[in-house]
């Protein structure tokens, strides 16, 4: 059965449906443009789904039909950056929330469904797959709004679409529709929004359904892959997680029904 988990805000709903764990950015009338207690609760809720072996993916998604994420409150800006310490705690914390998010050791999907705007490209590029509706709208607008982006933000949209290309976003602060960001690979999928939402969850369930073991390797060794420094890549780990699902008994279970063809019941051990 589906169940939520309760959060200190109502801002952010996380909820568990089978083997899928939501978050929802629930703040519509401010097109989800995210606070520091809505970070808090996304940090929340996913220390709770990385502890819920039932739960094999993660979908993040925004409510009210408008946007997926639209960037930073900026009515909390002077509670939330009135100062230079406030600003320092926020920005600790933000960081903190979006490299959990970008190394979370499931599989992570944006679900996008309009504006995808600043803090929520970066939160989008934050996770391993990124399915829109047709009616999405990306950008970048800190040249327009004289902000300065972090390293790790231009990181993540380089990784994604390319150097040049990130550039020409990043320096003309203009927005591209769904079709040219699937055309950059900034989006894997573009869909109608009615047909959004059933197939990002159709997309879920069929990871969900495939051995735990084997996909949390090759997410951890995608990462260590994108880690531009070879020193400090974890090889061993690698090694071990790939000899672990050799080990396992999801291999026999996977050897067996392909032989009966029939389909596998992974259990992730």
């Amino acid at each position: 059965m589906p169940y939520t988990i309760q959060l200190p805000t109502d801002k952010i709903i996380a909820h568990v449906d089978g083997a899928i764990g939501n978050i929802v950015f629930n703040n519509p009338e401010r097109h989800n443009a995210v606070s520091l207690e809505m970070w808090d609760a996304v940090e929340i809720a996913l220390s709770e789904f990385r502890e819920i072996d039932d739960v094999r993916v993660i979908i993040l998604s925004g409510s009210g039909g408008k946007s997926f994420v639209s960037g930073a409150d900026i009515s909390k800006f002077e509670k939330e950056r009135g100062s230079k310490q406030a600003t320092e705690h926020y920005n600790r914390r933000l960081k903190l929330v979006y490299d959990v998010i970008e190394n979370f050791p499931k599989p992570t999907i944006s679900m996008i469904n309009g504006y995808c705007i600043g803090g929520g490209l970066n939160l989008a590029a934050c996770t391993d797959i990124r399915i829109a509706s047709d009616k999405s709208k990306f950008a970048m607008p800190a040249a327009k709004l004289a902000l300065g982006y972090p390293f790790d933000a231009i990181r993540r949209l380089i990784n994604a679409i390319g150097p040049a290309s990130a550039k020409q976003l990043m320096f003309s602060a203009k927005s591209i529709d769904a079709e040219r960001a699937l055309i950059l690979g900034l989006v894997q999928e573009v869909v109608s929004e009615d047909a959004l939402s059933n197939h990002v969850e159709t997309l879920a369930e069929t990871i969900a359904s495939n051995a735990p073991l084997t996909v949390a390797a090759m997410k951890f060794i995608a990462m260590q892959v994108m880690n531009s420094d070879p020193d400090t890549r974890d090889l061993t780990t690698c090694d071990a997680m790939v000899a672990e699902c050799f080990k396992s008994e999801d291999y026999v279970e996977g050897r067996n029904a392909f032989m009966e063809k029939r389909r596998p019941n992974f259990k992730g051990r």
